[in-house]
């Protein structure tokens, strides 16, 4: 039936509106799919850009420059040199047991490196370098280029590590630096990527460990293009880090050489306080040992002698070791009496041999005892009936605090590893630490530095800096840090009778000048040099009351091991202070006959600034002196090398 127009029209405007409407949906979808488009396209072009970059580059850490160390002079104590390795890539060697074997005809390579680098290119990807041998000379590098074309797959490379030019000199000040092991790692919170890069040195102890965030400086990067095995390609980009810091310490380079071979073969310890500043121009710990050794791993052979020996070379005695301070911590017990007002520096006490307290005998080292003596008196004999009576009138309490005031069993801050806090102690430490009430007889024993009076050579080193000066001298070590001074320890005054001090120093110059006194065989007769001092003797053992009976055996009929300590304490020129010292010989007997005498001579090396002249000794000394500075100078070549009444107390 053929339709009409009203029905034709209608028709029409449906189909219209159907059409506009798909129409317009078409576009509306062909608009948001090229908005889409432009905006994956242009609005986010860079990130997909890196998201395909990151598929074919990679970023590789550039490990920094080590900082470098130099001495108070601008001498090189840590430095950063080439070193060379021989590394093998194991899918360009191919038949990697065959070309080891070449290898090995080629440079010297044992059993146990073969084995260690076989077994790490085996759980290597094959195509990352692994080193067979590190450290090599620049013969073995030429040797394996000549033998290159028989030899795929190996090549030598070029990196920095440490050396130490001072060798065993500096080994208990600057340090050592190894690889970074997993206990390193273990040990920081948040461990920097660049102690993951294969090999890569950390310091390990004192300076180097101490001060490794201002050595290690910051990682460079580079870009690199690797394929889809993730093997390089090429290098994209490079971006330089920055080296470490270089610091500059305070030590003297040419007197701790001659320090350290002073010491010769004793178990001792030096150190040398500048009183101007806090500068410790020397710090000395014998025996030492060579931490050049220690960089690419110590073998067995070097290193169990180190450890088992039994005058602890591995030790840093100076810091780490702490000893009775004996005879020379009297000067705290007296400062403390006299200070308080509790006896003045003329009061005399009387010494018969011994002296009775608490029902117990406390004995003087001289047997037949000192009779009346005063302050000076009692210093310069180092009697030790005095120094008990006045220690029962003081009390431990005033004692420790006077110690404590002039550096005694206080940590000093320093950049060294295991600094010792020492122990100057009291009521409640005794209490806390033995669950025991401290009694009279402890008092007695702290008065001439023994019972549990504990202290480090530097501690007692700033003590007599302190007496010398009587300003809160402070150890330095670190004398600036990329050419910036680091504050001063020179200290401000401690506010003690400034009197009363110079009774102190007086009584100290007769020690080591008067005829009588117990140091006076290491007196210097230069009156520009004159030195101040106090020696020291500290027991290791108990004495029987049957061995007092029948004579007290000396040191030298004893084991070494059981011999008593010998210290010395002192400061020059007397007139105006500017060294102090401490030195300490592990069983050295007498304070007067083994420490002494060393401090003399590096007191005067110091003072000098090299050799001192001969006419600086007594006339008796000389000929045995001169002899001495020739044997030092051939055993510290680089330096101007110079020399050197046993007290009992």
């Amino acid at each position: 039936m053929r339709r009409n127009r009203a029905d034709n029209d209608a028709n029409h405007t449906r189909l219209t509106r159907r059409a506009a409407l798909l129409g317009g949906a078409q576009l509306l979808f062909m608009g948001g799919l090229a908005a889409r488009m432009r905006y994956l396209q242009v609005d986010q072009a860079d990130q997909f850009r890196l998201l395909a970059e990151e598929n074919r580059i990679n970023i590789r850490l550039i490990p920094p420059a080590r900082g470098e160390i130099f001495d108070r002079n601008g001498v090189q104590l840590a430095d950063n040199v080439p070193s060379y390795r021989i590394v093998m890539v194991r899918e360009d060697a191919g038949d990697v047991a065959a070309v080891m074997e070449r290898l090995a005809q080629v440079i010297e390579i044992d059993d146990e490196t073969r084995e260690r680098a076989m077994a790490e290119m085996a759980r290597s990807a094959p195509f990352l370098p692994v080193t067979i041998v590190d450290d090599v000379s620049w013969e073995v590098v030429s040797k394996v280029s000549v033998n290159a074309p028989a030899l795929p797959g190996v090549t030598p490379e070029v990196g920095l590590t440490r050396v130490y030019p001072r060798g065993a000199d500096f080994a208990h000040v600057v340090g050592r630096v190894g690889r970074v092991s997993q206990a390193d790692l273990d040990a920081l919170e948040d461990p920097d990527q660049v102690l993951r890069i294969p090999r890569f040195q950390i310091g390990k102890i004192n300076v180097e460990a101490r001060a490794e965030g201002l050595l290690r400086g910051s990682a460079g990067t580079k870009h690199v293009e690797v394929n889809a095995t993730g093997r390089v390609m090429r290098e994209l980009e490079r971006r330089e880090g920055q080296a470490g810091a270089d610091l500059q310490l305070t030590v003297d380079a040419n007197l701790q050489r001659y320090v350290q071979a002073r010491l010769g073969d004793e178990s001792a310890a030096v150190v040398i306080i500048d009183c101007e500043n806090g500068d410790l121009a020397a710090l000395a710990s014998a025996p030492s040992y060579d931490p050049n050794l220690f960089i690419g791993g110590i073998s067995s052979a070097d290193y169990n002698p180190l450890l088992n020996s039994k005058y602890r070379p591995l030790v840093n005695k100076p810091v780490q070791g702490t000893y009775p301070p004996g005879s020379t911590f009297k000067m705290i017990v007296a400062l403390a009496a006299i200070e308080d007002g509790i006896v003045t520096p003329e009061d005399t006490a009387y010494c018969p041999g011994h002296l009775e307290v608490a029902g117990r005998r406390f004995h003087c080292w001289k047997r037949a005892g000192h009779g009346w003596v005063d302050l000076q008196d009692s210093l310069k004999h180092s009697c030790d009936v005095y120094y008990y009576d006045l220690a029962v009138k003081v009390g431990i309490e005033k004692i420790t605090a006077m110690a404590n005031r002039f550096g005694l069993g206080i940590k000093h801050d320093l950049a060294l590893s295991s600094v010792a806090g020492g122990l100057a102690p009291t009521k409640q430490w005794k209490r806390s630490a033995r669950g025991e009430d401290w009694v009279v007889g402890d008092t007695v024993n702290a008065s001439i530095g023994q019972g549990f009076t504990l202290s480090s050579p530097l501690q007692l080193a700033v003590m007599s800096a302190r007496i010398a000066t009587g300003r809160a001298v402070t150890p330095r070590l670190i004398k600036s840090i990329d050419g910036v001074e680091q504050p001063s320890g020179a200290g401000e005054p401690m506010g003690l009778n400034e009197n009363n001090l110079r009774q102190l120093r007086k009584a100290m110059y007769d020690v080591v000048n008067d005829r009588r006194g117990t140091g006076y065989r290491s007196r210097i007769i230069d009156d520009t040099m004159r030195m101040a001092g106090k020696t020291g003797t500290s027991q290791v053992r108990n004495i029987t009351a049957a061995e007092r009976a029948r004579g007290v055996t000396s040191n030298a009929d004893l084991p070494w091991e059981r011999r008593d300590h010998a210290l010395f304490v002192c400061f020059a020129p007397y007139d105006k202070p500017k060294y102090a010292a401490c030195v300490l010989v592990e069983h050295g007997g007498g304070g007067s006959t083994a420490a002494a005498p060393i401090a003399r001579d590096v007191m005067l090396q110091a003072m000098a600034g090299g050799e001192p002249p001969l006419e600086a000794y007594p006339k008796s000394d000389r000929g045995r002196i001169a002899t001495q500075q020739e044997e030092l100078r051939n055993t510290a070549p680089e330096t101007a090398a110079s020399a050197e009444g046993d007290d009992q107390a």
